[in-house]
């Protein structure tokens, strides 16, 4: 069994509390998780291209279209913390394994569905069946590697989101061109039962955490408190004051129950025990923002791309990606620095670099060029790509022994959380700012914004996180 050597009194203790696995066993475990963190983050990148087409095929209004998407993202959302508590109780493998059949169960229905609702429920399952997979897949690389060395398959979980994201549209568009959309659907299916088949045959057992309470009410607060909230922030955005304020008020109901429940039974779903550490909470605020930053860009550029720069929409595929494309480069360079160079160090530069880039953007003419736009874009990307790799180890360090699965979920909490909020700032400047050059402008000076306040909290980040 060949071992990374620590080189460190820290680095020896992170490899007697986790010793991995053997480099060929590794591989194989972290090509099952690649393969279904890929399929996850793929599978909503890709439903974004089809809703002129299903709308389309199934006679709905385009905002009826939308819960393809938004159902699937909630129900993600919503299903994170749960999803990483049960599967510390059940194992994170069986938890993995779980996801994966729900997702293609879902994902067949998804091609069968004949109506919107039938399809928004199916995209629901979707949703939480990723949910199961993306809330354990750090717990699980934090078993995979020795510890001295975890950061390298962090950064590799980086990657795979980066490529989910980057070739979700593209690969849409590719099959929609030759094939109908329920296609898209189907297309899950043999990606995902080999990603099934290397993962019960190689992902490592890992002890489970013995818990006796019941906790069932618990979950159920946790998974309506974010479902109710996220319907709020939605009908506020759209200015349906109705569905905003009832929602709002159960949300906030759910909240403060979720609050009451875990003071009474002493019991954590969400992590404010976690929380309540500097050295944790602090990249978690720097990943929901970097997120916030990245999708304000995300879903604001195309609209500017059309708007302002007048590119056609083949155009826009291609100037957006580089982003993505910067992003998963990065992430594969900087993994074998994730743990010989200081991470608040490696993300407070990777921060900078996507502020720049950011500001660059924002401050080209309409008259700028194709290589003008992919530059910023692809330096912003590249800086991304170092963030992820680096805040992602320093959340997953932070957490002591045992809470490997609600540090795990807390980065897809901030992940998805921070996308969310970016998509509803972008729907907000919108609104208020119908001139496309002045809306365009205002998101990106907005995730530049965010960029710097993530930046400054980075900096301030001086504690080093402990594994007792």
């Amino acid at each position: 069994m060949v071992m990374t050597t620590p080189t460190t009194p820290q680095a020896a203790c992170e490899d007697a509390l986790y010793p991995g696995l053997p480099p060929g066993p590794r591989m194989a475990a972290m090509a099952a998780l690649l393969l279904a963190v890929t399929l996850s983050v793929l599978d909503y990148a890709i439903a974004n291209v089809a809703l002129p087409a299903i709308a389309q095929d199934m006679h709905a209004t385009d905002a009826q279209s939308v819960w393809v998407v938004n159902a699937y993202q909630l129900a993600n959302l919503s299903c994170l913390l749960p999803c990483a508590l049960v599967g510390a109780r059940i194992g994170f493998k069986r938890m993995s394994q779980l996801g994966l059949v729900v997702f293609l169960i879902a994902a067949s229905f998804c091609a069968l569905s004949h109506s919107m609702a039938e399809l928004a429920w199916w995209r629901t399952m979707q949703g939480v069946g990723g949910a199961c997979i993306m809330s354990v897949n750090m717990a699980l690389v934090r078993f995979i590697y020795p510890g001295a060395i975890v950061g390298r398959g962090i950064a590799m979980i980086s990657v795979a989101t980066s490529v989910g994201a980057m070739a979700g549209p593209s690969l849409g568009a590719l099959i929609l061109t030759f094939l109908p959309w329920p296609w898209l659907f189907w297309f899950n299916l043999p990606v995902g039962l080999v990603a099934l088949l290397l993962s019960w045959r190689f992902l490592p057992h890992i002890p489970l955490r013995p818990q006796h309470q019941s906790i069932v009410l618990g979950l159920g607060l946790t998974v309506a408190a974010f479902a109710t909230l996220g319907i709020a922030l939605d009908g506020l955005v759209r200015a349906e004051w109705p569905m905003a304020l009832g929602f709002g008020v159960a949300a906030l109901a759910c909240w403060r129950g979720l609050v009451w429940w875990q003071r009474r039974k002493r019991f954590f779903i969400m992590p404010f025990d976690l929380l309540g550490k500097r050295a944790f909470l602090v990249p978690c605020l720097v990943g929901f923002l970097a997120f916030v930053a990245s999708n304000l860009y995300i879903v604001a550029m195309p609209f500017t791309l059309v708007n302002v720069f007048h590119r056609s929409a083949g155009m826009v595929g291609l100037l957006v990606s580089p982003w993505a494309g910067g992003s998963a480069v990065m992430a594969l360079l900087v993994r074998k620095y994730t743990d010989s160079i200081q991470p608040r160090r490696l993300t407070t530069m990777g921060l900078v670099v996507v502020v720049g880039g950011l500001l660059g953007l924002a401050l080209l003419p309409p008259t700028a060029t194709n290589w003008a736009i992919v530059l910023p874009t692809f330096c912003a990307g590249l800086g991304f790509g170092v963030i992820q790799a680096s805040n992602n180890r320093t959340i997953m360090v932070a957490a002591p022994p045992g809470k490997e699965g609600e540090a795990s979920g807390m980065i897809s909490v901030c992940r998805l959380g921070g996308q969310t909020m970016g998509a509803l700032l972008v729907a907000g400047v919108f609104t208020l700012l119908p001139q496309p050059l002045a809306a365009g402008q205002a998101c990106l000076y907005s995730a530049s914004f965010m960029g710097a306040v993530a930046t400054l909290l980075c900096l301030s980040n001086r504690v080093r996180p402990s594994l007792a």
